[in-house]
C-alpha cells in the first residue's frame, strides 16, 4: 500500500527553507518520498510575484543536495505550487507531501480510505494557447490520468490544484511577433481566463461538465459551469501546468482524510464546518480542539457579487488602492483561522469556474 505524509512547515521569508531541512536532518521526512508543496509568499499575488520563484528555487536548491539532482531535475520530479499574497493574518507556509510504500492495511479501506495524491503535468502551452480550450483539454487529460492511478471515482476526489501559466509581456510580445492572438494583452487580466480554464478542465476531467459546453466563449464568460473542487492558480513561472488531484482511495493507508465544502461567502463558518464535517471531525468542537487534528487548510477567496455582502455595501470592488483580491484574501483567512487555530492557510485569489459566482471552495486535511 501507499501512505502520504503531510508536514505544514512555517517560512520567515520566501527564501526560508530551513524549516524543511530541519524535518530532513532530524529524518522526519525522507526527501526521496516529497512529491509536491503547495505555500503560500507574501508577494503580491500578481503578474510580477516573483517571490512564487524565489521559493521554487530555494527549496529545488535544498532538495537536489540530498537528490543528487539538478535543480532543473528536482523541479521535474516534484510540484511546487505557490500562491503569492498573505494579507491579514495568513502566514506564509509551505506544506509538504510525502509518498511512501507501507505494508498492507486492510482496515483502512473500511471507511473510504485515506489521504491519497496523484501529481501529474500537461505540455508547455504557447503563450496563445493560455486561457483557451487547450488548457481545458490538457488538464482534462490529467485528471482522468490522475483518477486511473488512484483507482477512485470522481465521487471521491475533494481537492484538485492546478498551478499554470499566465500570460506575461515577454509571452504576449513573442505571440505579437508570431501573428498569434492571445486571449489579453494585459498579464493581470489573463489570470482570470487561465483559472478559468484549467477550472474547466478539472470539472471535464471530474465529469462535472459536458465536452459539448464547454467553448472558447464560455471561458471565464459563463460561470454557471463549475467544479465544485477545482482550485486553480495562475503565475509568470511556469509555462506548463501541474495537476495535484487528491482523493480518499482505498489503495492508501496511514491516518490522513480529506474533505471539502462551499464558502458561501467570505464570511461563511458554517462552510468552513462544513468541509470539516466532511473530512471527517466533529465540527462543534473548541478550535483549540480541532487544530490538534487539522494538518492543512486549502481555500479559494472571491468578492461578493456585486459587492454586497449579506446585503451590506463592501469596498472590495471599488477600491482604487487595493485589489479585491487581497481583500478577499484576507477576509476569508481571518475567519479561517479563527475557526481551526493557524493562520498557515492557503487562501488563493479568483474563483472562475470553481464553484458559482460569490462563492469558492474549500478543502481540509484532517487526522482520521
Amino acid at each position: 500500500m501507499l501512505k502520504t505524509g503531510v508536514h505544514r512547515i512555517s517560512m520567515a521569508s520566501p527564501a526560508d527553507v530551513s524549516g524543511l531541512k530541519r524535518l530532513i536532518d532530524e529524518g522526519i521526512v525522507e526527501p526521496t518520498t516529497i512529491v509536491a508543496s503547495i505555500g503560500k509568499t507574501e508577494g503580491n499575488g500578481g503578474a510580477n510575484d516573483f517571490t512564487r520563484a524565489l521559493a521554487t528555487l530555494s527549496a529545488a536548491e535544498l532538495l537536489s543536495r540530498y537528490l543528487g539532482l539538478t535543480t532543473d531535475e528536482v523541479t521535474e520530479r516534484i510540484a511546487f505550487v505557490w500562491s503569492g499574497g498573505c494579507e491579514g493574518v495568513l502566514s506564509p507556509h509551505m506544506t509538504i507531501f510525502t509518498r511512501e510504500d507501507v505494508p498492507a492495511q486492510p482496515a483502512a479501506t473500511q471507511d473510504g480510505g485515506r489521504l491519497a495524491v496523484s501529481v501529474q503535468q500537461t505540455r508547455s502551452f504557447l503563450p496563445e494557447e493560455v486561457g483557451r480550450l487547450a488548457e481545458v483539454h490538457e488538464v482534462a487529460a490529467a485528471v482522468r490520468r490522475a483518477l486511473t492511478e488512484l483507482a477512485v471515482p470522481p465521487v471521491d476526489v475533494h481537492y484538485v490544484q492546478v498551478k499554470g501559466p499566465l500570460l506575461t509581456p515577454a509571452g504576449i510580445s513573442d505571440a505579437d511577433r508570431r501573428g498569434a492572438t492571445v486571449v489579453s494583452t494585459d498579464p493581470n487580466r489573463s489570470k482570470a481566463y487561465a483559472r478559468g480554464a484549467t477550472a474547466l478542465g478539472v470539472a471535464l476531467g471530474l465529469g462535472e461538465v459536458d465536452e459539448a459546453e464547454i467553448s472558447e466563449e464560455v471561458i471565464a464568460t459563463d460561470m454557471q459551469l463549475y467544479s465544485e473542487v477545482a482550485s486553480t492558480s495562475a503565475g509568470g513561472e511556469l509555462t506548463n501546468c501541474e495537476v495535484l488531484v487528491f482523493a480518499n482511495s482505498p489503495l492508501y493507508a496511514g491516518d490522513l482524510r480529506i474533505g471539502h465544502g462551499v464558502l458561501r461567502d467570505a464570511i461563511d463558518m458554517d462552510g468552513v464546518r462544513e468541509a470539516l464535517h466532511n473530512a471527517g471531525l466533529d465540527a462543534t468542537v473548541e478550535p483549540n480542539e480541532q487544530s490538534r487534528r487539522i494538518r492543512a487548510v486549502f481555500a479559494k477567496a472571491e468578492a461578493p457579487v456585486g459587492g454586497l455582502l449579506r446585503g451590506q455595501r463592501t469596498t472590495m470592488l471599488s477600491d482604487a488602492d487595493i485589489h479585491w483580491e487581497r481583500h478577499a484574501r484576507a477576509a476569508v483567512g481571518a475567519v479561517l483561522s479563527a475557526l481551526t487555530g493557524d493562520p498557515r492557510i492557503f487562501v488563493s485569489g479568483g474563483t472562475e469556474h470553481q464553484q458559482l459566482p460569490g462563492q469558492a471552495p474549500i478543502a481540509v486535511i484532517v487526522e482520521a
